[in-house]
């Protein structure tokens, strides 16, 4: 058993990568650029929602960026935030925004999410970005698994013909890094990739294969130490409020991993709250400063 467990800091690298961000933009202002402009459209008022636009917010103010949240009522129709989306599509001053999810159930997630333009769309999450990504090409990548990468690559984890497992298919995480981690690189990727879901069959044979195990389900503590090897590297993407009794809020966060079962026997991983979390954000504002210096898309 492994007692020189590594934790990986996923606050302390957002925080890194924040600063690194505010220094490069004050460089391109003092060089007669304008600050980048980072805009959210919040619709409804779902509690979760509005305090990450609430963070990503107070995160373009630490980086010296112009922010702008659009609200809209939980009652506004598709065809109405589609308008709007066409708005900030054409508005030259704002150069990435996204559409904070999950929407009501009457707006068709898939058709907003292709309504932005590629070129403003930070979030990565358009057709064309995800499809740029997979071509290994030049894009937007999705906020969370980039940061994922970030952390990786941060920490000097090697990753060159390790097994990487991820848990979870998803469009938002378990699918883009599954090809992330996979595609050819000169830093993090080139591994073999197993993907599972909630049809795979036997699925503690290949959690313990696992050199790299990344999680992305949406499960408390669902993976044990008896899922994973010694010496295992663990990116743990799932939080998920339970009642608690023993906090000032009444609840408490937890993983996708059983942390304390598992931290024991990990050679890295990431803490619940404070690891994959934090670095979202920076993905986001590093997206959108990409964006500014027309670094993706080319654009004049």
């Amino acid at each position: 058993m492994n007692t020189l467990t590594n934790i990986i800091d996923g606050k302390l690298i957002s925080q890194q990568i924040q600063g690194e961000i505010a220094i490069e933009v004050m460089s391109l202002i003092a060089q007669g650029h304008k600050k980048p402009h980072l805009a959210a459209i919040l619709v409804g008022n779902d509690g979760a929602s509005e305090t990450y636009v609430g963070a990503k917010v107070k995160a373009c103010d630490r980086v010296g960026f112009d922010s702008t949240l659009v609200r809209l009522p939980a009652t506004t129709t598709e065809i109405d935030l589609l308008i709007k989306i066409n708005e900030l599509n054409a508005d030259k001053s704002i150069d990435g925004f996204i559409v904070q999810l999950p929407l009501p159930k009457h707006i068709n997630e898939h058709i907003i999410m292709q309504a932005i333009a590629p070129e403003k769309d930070v979030d990565g999450f358009h057709p064309q970005n995800v499809g740029r990504m997979a071509l290994n090409l030049p894009t937007y990548l999705p906020a969370t698994p980039y940061g994922i990468i970030q952390l990786l690559k941060r920490y000097s984890i090697e990753t060159t013909g390790k097994h990487c497992v991820v848990l979870g298919r998803s469009h938002i995480v378990g699918s883009p890094i599954s090809i992330l981690m996979a595609r050819s690189s000169s830093t993090i990727g080139n591994c073999t990739v197993t993907l599972c879901h909630s049809r795979t069959k036997n699925l503690k044979e290949h959690t313990l294969k696992a050199d790299i195990l990344i999680v992305a389900l949406g499960k408390p503590e669902f993976v044990t130490a008896d899922m994973v090897k010694d010496g295992v590297i663990v990116i743990d993407v799932g939080i998920t409020r339970v009642p608690s009794d023993k906090t000032k809020t009444g609840f408490k966060l937890l993983g996708d991993v059983n942390y304390a079962q598992v931290a024991p026997k990990a050679a890295f991983i990431t803490p619940v709250p404070g690891g994959v979390g934090p670095m979202t954000i920076a993905s986001l504002l590093r997206n959108t400063l990409k964006s500014s210096k027309k670094e993706v898309y080319k654009l004049t």
